[in-house]
Formats: C-alpha cells, sequence, structure tokens
C-alpha cells in the first residue's frame, strides 16, 4: 500500500483571497515504511510574501524569486502522488490550496476522499488534548528539534513519524488479534479489546516421571513449611 505524507507552505490563509502555495514537501511510505523517496519544490507566487506568513515559515520574496511557478512543477507533482493516499495534517487546508492552484493551471483536481487527516485522527484519539504537530511530537516522544520555522519536506518527515504512531506505532500491522479475525492492514484493534484466551489444547507436559519423583522427594526433606506445598 502506497501513501504519501505532504505538506504545504503558503502566503496566507485563503486562495480565493489571492494566496498562494510558495512550497510543497511530500514523503513516499510503502506498508507503512518510508521508501526514501521524497519530493520538494519551493514555488514563486507572483506576489508579495506578507509579514504574518514569513514569520512562519521564513521564505522571502527575494528567496522565492527566481522559483519555478506551480503551473510549470504541477505534472511533476502529480507524477509523483499517482493514485496514492494522501497523508495530511489539517487536510483540508492543503487539500484547498493545492486543488484551486490545479484547477487554475488546467489540471485535475484531488479528491477530498483521498486525504487522512492526522488531526482528525488525534482528536479522535485524544479528545481535548492538543492536537498541533509540536503536541503530538511531545505525546510519542519524536525529535523536532530542528523545527525551528515550519517546513514542507521536513513537516512532512516528522508528519510521517506522528502518523505511524497515531495508527498503532511502526508495526502497525502487527498487533494481537481476537479469535473473530485480523484486523484489516493499516487499522489496529485497541488493547481493550484483546483479552488472553485458554489454549484451545494444553501443551504437553514437559517434566518426566522421574523429575517428578525427585522433586517430590526433595520437597518432602524441607518439611511442612516448603513453599511447593501451599495453596
Amino acid at each position: 500500500m502506497r501513501e504519501i505524507v505532504l505538506d504545504t507552505e503558503t502566503t496566507g490563509f485563503e486562495p480565493s483571497e489571492g494566496h498562494r502555495i510558495v512550497e510543497i514537501g511530500a514523503v513516499e511510505l510503502f506498508n507503512h515504511i518510508a521508501t526514501g523517496r521524497t519530493f520538494h519544490v519551493y514555488l514563486n507566487p507572483e506576489r508579495p510574501m506578507p509579514k504574518e506568513a514569513f514569520e512562519v515559515h521564513g521564505l522571502g520574496d527575494d528567496f522565492l524569486r527566481d522559483k519555478p511557478l506551480f503551473r510549470q512543477e504541477a505534472q511533476n507533482f502529480l507524477d509523483f502522488i499517482g493514485d496514492a493516499k494522501l497523508v495530511i495534517h489539517n487536510a483540508s487546508f492543503d487539500m484547498k490550496f493545492l486543488n484551486w492552484e490545479l484547477r487554475a493551471h488546467g489540471f485535475p483536481s484531488l479528491p477530498n476522499d483521498r486525504a487522512i487527516d492526522t488531526l482528525m485522527i488525534a482528536r479522535s484519539r485524544f479528545p481535548g488534548s492538543p492536537a498541533s504537530l509540536d503536541a503530538l511530537c511531545r505525546r510519542f516522544g519524536i525529535d523536532n528539534s530542528m523545527r525551528e520555522k515550519h517546513g514542507a519536506l521536513l513537516d512532512s518527515e516528522i508528519l510521517a513519524e506522528v502518523y505511524l504512531e497515531l495508527i498503532g506505532g511502526r508495526q502497525p500491522d502487527l498487533v494481537l488479534a481476537p479469535a473473530g479475525g485480523a484486523p484489516v492492514a493499516g487499522q489496529t484493534r485497541s488493547t481493550e479489546e484483546w483479552r488472553p484466551r485458554p489454549r484451545p489444547v494444553p501443551l504437553a507436559p514437559r517434566l518426566t516421571e522421574d523429575e517428578a519423583a525427585a522433586h517430590a522427594a526433595f520437597v518432602a526433606k524441607l518439611g511442612d513449611g516448603a513453599i511447593w506445598l501451599k495453596r
């Protein structure tokens, strides 16, 4: 199963108000393991960078001026993601921007049901707790010390680790399943659902008759206070 963990940086909050994507970062997972394949590009938004956005990601006008336009990188981006599911933190935000840019330049938009929203997963698993990427890194003990400012590729790499923890750890398919059936790949069962059960057929005894007799003779020498005689 192929998945793409994705993040974007933008000039603001609403593409309908003239804001644009300035960075895309993506990491490929296959069967929940990072393959090492990534996609990363900075983009010229063809507009000034607001001070508030610059303070978040540090991408300014001088740096972005010679970078490619979205329409020049759109096909490379689509080729990289293919038909994989997209793992995104606060997916509605990134999908809104990606689809605006894609439609504006004549490319097909991405169905919203392709997105797996880790923000929604975190809120479902930990109701009432902070669910930002930084908060989840603290919860799972993930090192995000290099995240001084937001960056799409770095955030995607961190989010990939967070995602694996949210769905059950780095080996999400290796779980103890009830007798009713194994879990579907990529899903886990809560520990409350699993309970130990007796073996259908008891194991054959490994103690020989001679060993049992020798043990009984040894215990007899210890008197009535031997712990083996207590039930």
